[in-house]
């Protein structure tokens, strides 16, 4: 069951039950002028972050005690300070929420590597930055957050293969299975588009890989009711779908995307029923 409200998530989140919710993956608006229609995204420091701090610590209470919550943040080059700001309020303010914060994962956008051939070979969708100053910005954070810290993961679920195949035989731990620990850098880039205006009409999305990647990591066989208090114009929920969790609840503010996020899951249903013919 797919749920897509238009309410205020603080408001909305009010009305869900106490320890409901297995799964957390959002992306709040990150308080750096960005333009979302509705939401207004201009507010002084202190009152972002207490603003924060309120519907995170709502959602805390939906949260059950082995519940994960993944924070994305990101960053405006020439105010780089907002995710550890905004990090240390929920986990060190005895005024706020207190989440422990379990892994910091690196979301990397676009990445250039090196061969062993010394080829560079650049991958991802890289956004040019015009400045003298700062270099261009190819990642955000994603902040794995639990109310104990002691949450268990899938780890291997959420791997990749060994690309020296004799570490399977060489570690232990393995069970002979060809499959280790991502680790916490994902190279995840955007889904390739035709029409921003048509395809992804929001300013800030994330790939619906990488929430999928997050419910892998979380298990998915332990995801029975997954949240998104900011769910824009619905990756999480296409992610919810296609891994099919059994629940999903999704708020936002702005009734425009969420009809772009409805459209997308009907069209999501008409490409995975072709996809099994």
């Amino acid at each position: 069951m797919i749920e897509l409200i238009h309410s205020d998530c603080l408001a909305g989140m009010q009305k869900l039950q106490e320890g409901c919710i297995d799964l957390v993956v959002t992306s709040p608006p990150y308080n750096i002028g960005i333009d979302y229609g509705t939401y207004d995204d201009h507010s002084d420091r202190p009152s972002f972050i207490h603003w924060c701090q309120e519907w995170a610590s709502e959602l805390r209470r939906v949260m059950s005690e082995q519940a994960s919550f993944f924070l994305n943040v990101g960053a405006a080059p020439s105010d780089p300070l907002l995710p550890h700001q905004l990090i240390l309020a929920l986990t060190q303010d005895p005024s706020g929420p207190q989440f422990i914060l379990q892994n910091t994962f690196h979301w990397i956008k676009s990445i250039s590597v090196e061969t062993k051939k010394g080829e560079t070979i650049s991958a991802g969708h890289f956004k040019p930055l015009n400045s003298k100053r700062y270099v261009n910005d190819c990642h955000e954070y994603l902040f794995h957050l639990t109310r104990s810290g002691e949450v268990p993961l899938q780890r291997r679920a959420a791997g990749v293969e060994y690309a020296d195949k004799s570490n399977i035989t060489r570690w232990g731990h393995t069970g002979g299975e060809d499959k280790r620990c991502r680790g916490n850098n994902w190279f995840i880039p955007y889904d390739t588009i035709q029409s921003r205006k048509k395809e992804r009409p929001h300013p800030a999305t994330f790939p619906i890989a990488l929430v999928e990647q997050c419910i892998r990591l979380h298990g998915q066989n332990d995801t029975q009711h997954l949240l998104d208090p900011f769910a824009g114009i619905g990756s999480s929920a296409l992610a919810a779908q296609r891994m099919q969790i059994p629940r999903y609840t999704g708020f936002d503010i702005d009734e425009d995307y969420l009809a772009t996020a409805r459209e997308r899951l009907s069209i999501d249903e008409v490409q995975a029923s072709q996809q099994l013919l």
